[in-house]
């Protein structure tokens, strides 16, 4: 085969945009659960973070799957599922350590350490499930 520099930057970076887009998203999913769960439902603030990062994690999967990283070498979705789920799994701990370190520790806002967490967090896993999810053929 024969890629040129440009082929393969244009192929990563639209793969990019898209994991982009599906994190947004999930943010919207993620923050809109967070939000219900512990202002208006009144649950503890931690466990409204993991719901709603939970939830985000199911629509982050299936809009990557079947969207962005279409040309996976993959197609054994549980295997895939699971592998996207201990990524995530690992990405919460992270998400809610830095949460804590941010809103208790330093003293920010809530939902700003929370967007901090997700910012972060979106680096771990675009590179984690690029090795370990999402292998292109």
């Amino acid at each position: 085969m024969n890629f040129c520099f440009f082929d393969v930057f244009l192929f990563f970076t639209v793969r990019l945009l898209k994991f982009g887009l599906v994190g947004i998203s999930g943010m919207l999913v993620d923050f809109g659960l967070t939000w219900l769960c512990k202002e208006k439902l009144k649950w503890n603030r931690y466990l409204a973070n993991s719901i709603g990062f939970s939830a985000a994690v199911v629509n982050n999967f299936l809009i990557n799957k079947y969207w962005t990283f279409s040309d996976s070498a993959v197609h054994d979705t549980p295997k895939q599922f699971t592998s996207f789920a201990l990524i995530a799994l690992a990405g919460l701990g992270l998400n809610n350590l830095i949460l804590y370190l941010f809103h208790r520790k330093v003293g920010l806002n809530f939902y700003f350490s929370k967007l901090i967490a997700i910012a972060i967090v979106f680096i771990w896993n675009y590179f984690a499930n690029i090795y370990f999810t999402f292998k292109v053929a």
